[in-house]
């Protein structure tokens, strides 16, 4: 499936389309495909909220959108690769049967699933700014990542064919 169908299907049934991935066979090139999508995806989602605060504040926008590109596009890949390590530790800690691929595959497509809603919270920031609704859609995208997340590590580490 594409990749827009399969974040689509992930919102109605996210165990189903991490089993599909897992079918799909051990790619690394996949994974680095899906975090740097995500990653780019919040880089864009970032722009907005950039531009107003250059905007408002009187900063140089360039400047702020280098920091952002080598902040998302270079170092956060670094982070998750971490954080996915951590997290395929405490799933064998609680008996999980799989490999750091399987972990790094829920963490990276989690991200990616999310970023409609990512997108949606870049554009609020753009244009309403700090408030309750910034925070309400920013609170719908860490939940829709979670969801996904524990979804997606459930389906991998404890959910066998």
């Amino acid at each position: 499936m594409a990749v827009t169908t399969d974040i689509l299907a992930t919102y109605k049934a996210p165990r189903q389309v991490m089993a599909r991935l897992l079918q799909m066979g051990a790619h690394e090139s996949r994974l680095l495909a899906f975090a740097m999508g995500g990653c780019a995806l919040m880089f864009i989602a970032r722009m907005p909220s950039l531009a107003r605060d250059a905007h408002l504040n009187g900063t140089d926008l360039n400047a702020d959108m280098g920091g952002a590109l080598m902040g998302l596009l270079f170092m956060l890949p670094l982070v998750l690769y971490t954080l996915a390590l951590i997290m395929h530790a405490i799933a064998r800690l609680f008996k999980g049967q799989g490999g750091s691929y399987q972990a790094r595959l829920a963490l990276f497509w989690s991200i990616l699933a999310a970023s409609p809603l990512m997108l949606l919270n870049g554009l609020v920031a753009g244009f309403i700014g700090p408030g309750v609704e910034l925070s309400f859609v920013g609170g719908l995208w860490c939940a829709a990542v979670l969801w996904f997340l524990a979804a997606s590590m459930r389906q991998a580490y404890w959910t066998r064919p």
